[in-house]
């Protein structure tokens, strides 16, 4: 929290967590009434009054919707306090722009096409309700800002976000709904939340900020965990190989309660045998961690073995891909929050339909490196023979108990 700022503002979980971002983009994914949007624009106004000079542009689909939106609310702001509107030296309300006593500035702009992105730089970027502005113009955007993008958006279906920015190196994602939000009634929480009974995917949409899913995904039975139990107990580590246009993905799979468990670890591009064994010591696990692997390279598995290594090949065979479905299919299963990738996959991996549209019993082969690891642990070790399990080495995040995970920052 910035000093001498935090008297003037009452402020959420999200203002915290966007203000401390460390990575150059901040990706907020979120259901509505969240206070996505209101806590990007308080962090800005932050910004802005710490230190004098900064050009800070909010970009939205049009100036409507900005009118509607983040200007109503950075208004809102501007006029919550006295100390915080005698920063302000003027707000410009035909050009839409704050002008502060330090020379820095606020300004609201949008953009017809990537050329008329290309005029102007900046300090922060805030790119409000993303998925309403062309990856095109974002790009222009980004290029040109010094410090930090902000983005934010309700995630109705997947969209550049999820395609160019999740999981890549320096982009820290936030996902957030109305349970972070101090500041609603009972009344908002109850109508959101009594979208359960409507439409469930409308629910997970707007009452728990997850991506709305796509018609004929294979998997619908995982959700979301900040953490690996504390009594889960590993059943296998995942590889599947990757190198020039693949990555190398790697997780882990726990049971509990009968339920499943997984932890991403890996997911890089133009990894050697040598970089596996790295990454995987890096990761906490010992020689003795079992580790399935995909078949298809038994030269690899070989020359990791020789290493050291517990490894073993997945046991393919006719139908394998959907025996293993099926067997996966048939758990609960609990995906951590920071498994960015494999909820990537999750979201996009569907089975492939007819020129009728209609769906076929065959998965289409794409987005699909950590299921892959995911169905070769299947294979070897959730049959009906292969009830085994032992305690990880891997040091991991837990949830203590007695604590509420969602507002420990942990996003």
């Amino acid at each position: 929290m910035p000093k001498g700022i935090i008297f003037i503002m009452r402020t959420s979980v999200l203002f915290d967590l966007n203000y401390n971002a460390t990575e150059p983009i901040v990706v907020n994914q979120g259901g509505t009434s969240s206070g996505k949007t209101f806590a990007i624009l308080q962090v800005l106004f932050c910004l802005a009054i710490e230190t004098g000079g900064l050009v800070i542009t909010v970009c939205g689909q049009d100036m409507p919707n900005l009118k509607a939106g983040a200007v109503r609310d950075a208004l809102a702001i501007y006029h919550s306090g006295t100390q915080l509107s005698q920063a302000v030296k003027t707000y410009n309300k035909s050009d839409r722009f704050f002008e502060f006593v330090n020379g820095s500035i606020i300004e609201f702009k949008s953009y017809e096409s990537a050329q008329d992105a290309k005029s102007g730089k900046r300090d922060y970027l805030f790119v409000n309700e993303a998925n309403g502005i062309s990856w095109d113009v974002y790009n222009e955007l980004a290029l040109r800002t010094k410090k930090r993008v902000f983005l934010d958006y309700n995630p109705n279906v997947e969209f550049w976000v999820h395609d160019r920015l999740l999981g890549q190196s320096g982009v820290q994602l936030i996902i957030s709904d109305h349970r972070h939000n101090p500041f609603i009634d009972d009344a908002v929480r109850q109508k959101i939340e009594s979208l359960k009974y409507v439409d469930e995917e409308l629910w997970k949409v707007y009452a728990r900020g997850l991506t709305g899913k796509i018609n004929g995904l294979i998997f619908n039975n995982w959700q979301l965990c900040e953490a690996i139990p504390q009594d889960a107990r590993l059943i296998a580590t995942g590889l599947d190989f990757g190198f020039t246009n693949d990555p190398t993905a790697c997780l882990q799979v726990y049971r509990q309660n009968g339920e499943l468990w997984v932890q991403e670890l890996f997911y890089e591009p133009a990894l050697t045998n040598t970089d596996i064994s790295a990454r995987l010591k890096q990761y906490g696990l010992s020689f003795s961690n079992e580790i399935i692997a995909d078949s298809a390279e038994p030269k690899s598995i070989e020359e990791l073995r020789r290493m050291g290594w517990n490894i073993s090949a997945a046991k393919k065979g006719p139908d394998s891909v959907a025996n293993s479905i099926d067997i996966l299919q048939r758990y609960k299963v609990n995906i951590t929050r920071a498994s960015t990738n494999l909820r990537n996959e999750l979201g996009r991996y569907k089975w492939k339909t007819d020129k009728a549209g209609r769906s076929v019993n065959q998965p289409v082969d794409s987005w699909n490196h950590l299921i892959d690891a995911f169905r070769y642990v299947a294979l070897n070790k959730l049959g009906v023979n292969n009830q085994g399990g032992v305690r990880s080495k891997l040091p991991l995040l837990h949830a203590s108990p007695g604590t509420d995970p969602l507002l420990n920052g942990i996003l």
